[in-house]
C-alpha cells in the first residue's frame, strides 16, 4: 500500500479548506437573505361608514312651563245681607247659573213691593194728568181756556209721564237686587270651598264679598317664556310664532311632561305670543292652549314644555359624532369609490338628538366614515369594518 507523500496532504487539506469556505459563504449568504429585513406594507386603516340620509327633521326647543285654568271665575256677593244658604258640595262640578249662595231676601222684597207700588202711584197720576190734558186742549181752541191753563195741563202731564219712567226704573233696580241674593255660577266648571259661613255678613260693602271660586279646567293654558333667539331662528324660516298659517302641512304645537316624567298624551297649540320682549331676560311670552279632559293637568303646576318650531323636509342629516369641528369650520371624511377618503368642509344646520343637519357641502348616499377619522389623512386608502366588534378589535389591536 502506497503512502500519501507530504505533498499529496498539503493538496488535500487545500481542496478541504476551500470546500469548508465555499460551504460557510453559501451559509452566510442564506442567512443574510433570510435574516435581512424586507419592506412590508403598513395595515390599511379600519373605518365605518354610513350613508348620509335625506329625511324630515323635527326641531323643537324645550322651556319651563306654568299650567293655568282657561277659566278662573270669583264668585262675589253683589248686595249685602247675612248668608242664609250654601246650595252645593265644595270641590264638585257645578253647571252654569246653577244656585250656589242665598242671601237674605227680606229687605229687597220689601224694597221690590215699595217700588211696585210706588209705580202703580205714578201711573195712577199720569193717567189723570192725561186726561186733564185732554179735557183742556179742546176748549183752549174754543177759547174757552186760557194759555196757562193749558201749559199748566201740558207741564202736569209731561211730569208724571217722566215720574212713571223714574218708578219703572227703581222697580227694575229692586228686581235686580232681589236677584242678586240668588247667587248662581257664572261658568261650569269646579268650585272651591266656601269663603265664608252661613250667617256671615256679606256683600261689596262689608269686606267680605268673595264667596268662592270656580274654575274651567277642561281646557288650560300653558304660559312658558321663549328665548329671542328661537323667535329669530323660526322667523328665518317664515314662521310666526302664535299665527296659524294653514298654507303649512303643520302647526308650532306643544306637549309637556307629567311629574312622573311621563309624556302627556294631548298636544296643545300656540294662541298668543307676547309681541314685546322683555329686556332683563331676552325672553317673550307665549301660551298655548291644551285640552285637558280627564283633569290630569292641574292649574299652578310647572312642567316641562317641548315646543315643535320647525319641520325641515327632505334635509341631509348626518350623525354628530362624524363631524369634525375647526377653527375653519366643520368637517367630514368621505370614502370615495376607490376605498380612498376626501376630507370635505360642510356647512352645518341645526342639531336634532345625535344628528345634525348639512345645509351645504354633502349629498344623499354618500359614505361618512363616523368611526375611526382621527387617523386618517386626505388620499389615504382605507378598509371599511364589517362589524362594530371587529372594528373595535381591530383598534385595541393596532
Amino acid at each position: 500500500m502506497k503512502s500519501l507523500s507530504p505533498k499529496g496532504d498539503i493538496r488535500f487539506n487545500k481542496k478541504r479548506l476551500i470546500l469548508a469556505l465555499i460551504a460557510l459563504a453559501v451559509l452566510l449568504g442564506i442567512y443574510y437573505y433570510v435574516s435581512r429585513p424586507r419592506k412590508v406594507d403598513p395595515p390599511l386603516p379600519i373605518i365605518m361608514i354610513e350613508p348620509a340620509q335625506k329625511k324630515d327633521v323635527e326641531l323643537y326647543g324645550e322651556y319651563v312651563g306654568r299650567v293655568r285654568a282657561q277659566q278662573f271665575v270669583e264668585v262675589r256677593a253683589r248686595v249685602e245681607g247675612y248668608l242664609e244658604r250654601m246650595l252645593f258640595a265644595e270641590g264638585t262640578y257645578v253647571d252654569r247659573n246653577q244656585v250656589l249662595f242665598i242671601i237674605n231676601q227680606d229687605q229687597y222684597k220689601a224694597r221690590v213691593d215699595r217700588a211696585r207700588a210706588q209705580l202703580k202711584k205714578d201711573e195712577a197720576q199720569a193717567l189723570k194728568a192725561e186726561r186733564d190734558y185732554k179735557r183742556i186742549e179742546p176748549l183752549y181752541k174754543l177759547n174757552a181756556a186760557s194759555q196757562l191753563d193749558l201749559d199748566n195741563a201740558v207741564a202736569a202731564f209731561e211730569t208724571a209721564t217722566a215720574t212713571v219712567a223714574m218708578s219703572k226704573a227703581d222697580l227694575t233696580q229692586s228686581l235686580m237686587e232681589l236677584g242678586y241674593t240668588t247667587v248662581r255660577s257664572p261658568i261650569s266648571g269646579y268650585i272651591s270651598e266656601r269663603n265664608v259661613d252661613i250667617g256671615t255678613l256679606v256683600g261689596p260693602n262689608s269686606g267680605k264679598s268673595l264667596l268662592a271660586t270656580v274654575v274651567n279646567s277642561d281646557t288650560v293654558l300653558v304660559d312658558f317664556s321663549m328665548t329671542a333667539l328661537d323667535y329669530l331662528k323660526s322667523k328665518e324660516r317664515n314662521i310666526i310664532i302664535g299665527q296659524q298659517d294653514t298654507s303649512r302641512s303643520w302647526q308650532p304645537n306643544v306637549t309637556v311632561t307629567l311629574a312622573d316624567n311621563s309624556v302627556y298624551p294631548h298636544k296643545g297649540l300656540i294662541d298668543f305670543a307676547d309681541p314685546q320682549v322683555d329686556p332683563e331676560t331676552g325672553t317673550f311670552s307665549v301660551r298655548a292652549e291644551m285640552p285637558n279632559p280627564n283633569r290630569v293637568l292641574f292649574p299652578g303646576q310647572f312642567t316641562k314644555v317641548r315646543m315643535l318650531l320647525d319641520i325641515r323636509e327632505g334635509a341631509v342629516v348626518v350623525p354628530a359624532k362624524a363631524v369634525i369641528i375647526e377653527k375653519g369650520g366643520a368637517n367630514i371624511f368621505i370614502m370615495r369609490s376607490d376605498s380612498t377618503v376626501e376630507k370635505r368642509f360642510i356647512e352645518l344646520g341645526p342639531e336634532f338628538e345625535n344628528s345634525m343637519v348639512v345645509e351645504r357641502g354633502l349629498a344623499e348616499g354618500e359614505n361618512i366614515v363616523v368611526e375611526g377619522y382621527h387617523k386618517l389623512t386626505p388620499g389615504i386608502k382605507v378598509r371599511v369594518a364589517e362589524t362594530p366588534t371587529s372594528f373595535t378589535d381591530n383598534n385595541e389591536k393596532e
